[in-house]
């Protein structure tokens, strides 16, 4: 589905940042939207696309290197409203004839800077002496002529610089992280005052835009949705059902691989918040017998892969034949694709292909159907926002992320329906406890892994056992590019533990799994 995207749009340039993302987070954040282009794309491009601003990111190159990426010149005599940040901070006193150079005096991560124009456009109304996040070994020794040299450091006489009738504006800083305390209130000044965009991209903006887009494009077609249970899937197909309502049937398989009461909350929350028509097909069964006797892991997401693909193929057929009897053209598929599938998937930035997700190439090419993907555009914490806008259940809405494969990839060996049953119980437990204790926002997903073909010795009811161990496995993060272990209470932790041995059968062993990521990965499979 083309983009729908907004009167005002900021394009925010990748110099090959590892930020470029969250600052296009922080300009949604302030209600504004934004989009990443590669730093590789012509400006006259980017001006084609009618851009309300645009801004520079930083980046690990030097200005002054032979390889280093560049920006043509030509842009800052455009009108558009420019923001530099670190490196587009560099490229933009070096374009307009300003002095960077490697001083010999580094600054990596916080810093004190010194506001010397506090009532500038960019600073007014944050504190004369502000800690920011640097990350530079050049610095910018002599702003352009025509800029006002509006902050310093210690070490850097031009940390911030400022030109209100060329609207450019430029900080050394990375005033999108959080360690820069006053950064997202600097942002928004240049969004607001430097580049004055109204903060007008709302929740109920995006609704109502790819409502009437989608109801354009349909006509009177009919369109499937493969329904996950997830929230990504779930919104999509909420928010196409409230554009073209009965034209839409959603397809959900049960697989026999998710988490207790998942299918009943598809099959009676979902239902009963969207209206939407949902096909059911049971095929636990079908899955169980392909996966028996295989333990490897690539192994078993291919297989799950596989026959997810055949089945949905299988209900989509049906489907297709029953509308075709009616008369009717089944010509659209929706997707639950986000704005970091694409991006990650080489689509966003110009940069390496991190990986080939599954809702971005990698479709077949001869699919029948064109796709709606009416969240492209959005993060995951967007994509809630749009869910509960919709009117979605809370506990679909703020469901936490579940791989495809399911719960296949958290039994580290064989999958069995024995297995599956000990495993979800034990899942159970860990999520009830968690939202009992109210954290279930603070962290990103907390896996329950069983070692299934591992047997420690216990000592359970007065007698020894030789029981499984189950490991939980806590995360908080923005976009599980990387992640951190979650510090959970103690208490916590020991409820979770105590529940899971009394009440599992053959499970005696409880363990917390404290990797970051890297070097580890979220899921153990």
């Amino acid at each position: 589905m083309a983009d729908v995207a907004p009167q005002d749009t900021v394009l925010v340039v990748d110099f090959g940042a590892q930020y470029a993302q969250l600052i296009a987070r922080r300009v949604r954040e302030a209600r504004v939207y934004s989009e990443i282009v590669p730093s590789t794309t012509p400006v006259d491009e980017m001006l084609a696309r009618r851009p309300s601003a645009i801004i520079l990111s930083g980046g690990p190159a030097s200005v002054y290197a032979d390889e280093a990426p560049g920006i043509d010149p030509a842009l800052f005599d455009a009108g558009v409203p420019v923001f530099g940040m670190c490196y587009g901070f560099q490229l933009m006193a070096q374009a307009l004839g300003g002095t960077v150079d490697n001083t010999g005096a580094r600054e990596y991560g916080r810093t004190d800077l010194t506001v010397t124009r506090s009532g500038s456009t960019l600073f007014e109304g944050t504190p004369d002496q502000q800690q920011v996040w640097m990350s530079h070994g050049d610095a910018c020794s002599a702003a352009p002529a025509g800029f006002q040299v509006t902050a310093a450091t210690d070490t850097v006489p031009v940390a911030a610089f400022e030109n209100d009738e060329r609207r450019l504006y430029g900080v050394q800083h990375h005033p999108e992280v959080m360690h820069s305390t006053h950064g997202q209130q600097v942002l928004e000044h240049f969004l607001y005052r430097g580049a004055g965009i109204s903060p007008s991209w709302t929740t109920g903006s995006i609704v109502d835009e790819q409502v009437a887009a989608i109801r354009a494009r349909v006509g009177s077609k009919r369109a499937i949705c493969g329904l996950s249970g997830g929230v990504d899937s779930a919104v999509a197909a909420a928010l196409v059902n409230r554009a073209i309502g009965s034209q839409l049937t959603c397809v959900y398989v049960d697989h026999g691989l998710m988490r207790k009461g998942e299918t009943e909350q598809v099959e009676k929350d979902f239902v009963a918040a969207t209206g939407v028509q949902l096909k059911v097909v049971d095929a636990a069964d079908r899955f169980l017998d392909a996966l028996a006797g295989v333990s490897d892991p690539e192994e078993k997401r291919k297989i799950i892969g596989r026959e997810f693909i055949r089945v949905f193929e299988q209900a989509q057929a049906e489907l297709v034949a029953e509308a075709g009897a009616a008369g009717e053209d089944v010509a659209f598929l929706v997707q639950g694709t986000l704005y970091p599938d694409v991006v990650e998937s080489g689509g966003g930035t110009g940069t390496a292909n991190i990986k080939s997700h599954h809702n971005v190439g990698g479709l077949p090419d001869d699919i029948e159907f064109e796709l709606i993907e009416p969240l492209r555009q959005l993060f995951k914490d967007e994509v809630r926002m749009v869910g509960q806008e919709l009117g979605l259940p809370e506990e679909i809405v703020q469901r936490q992320p579940f791989p495809g494969p399911g719960l296949g990839i958290r039994i580290v060996g064989e999958i069995t329906g024995d297995r599956l049953d000990l495993l979800r119980e034990a899942d159970a437990i860990a999520r009830e406890e968690l939202t009992a204790a109210g954290v279930d926002r603070e962290i990103w997903q907390c896996p329950v892994v069983l070692l299934a073909d591992v047997r420690s010795v216990g000592v359970q009811g007065d007698g020894r056992t030789y029981g499984h161990p189950i490991v939980l496995r806590p995360v908080s993060s923005e976009d599980a590019m990387t992640a951190d272990w979650s510090r959970l209470p103690y208490e916590l932790l020991a409820r979770i533990s105590t529940r899971i041995t009394n009440e599992v059968p053959d499970v005696n062993r409880v363990t917390l799994d404290i990797t970051s990521k890297p070097p580890g990965t979220i899921e153990w499979e």
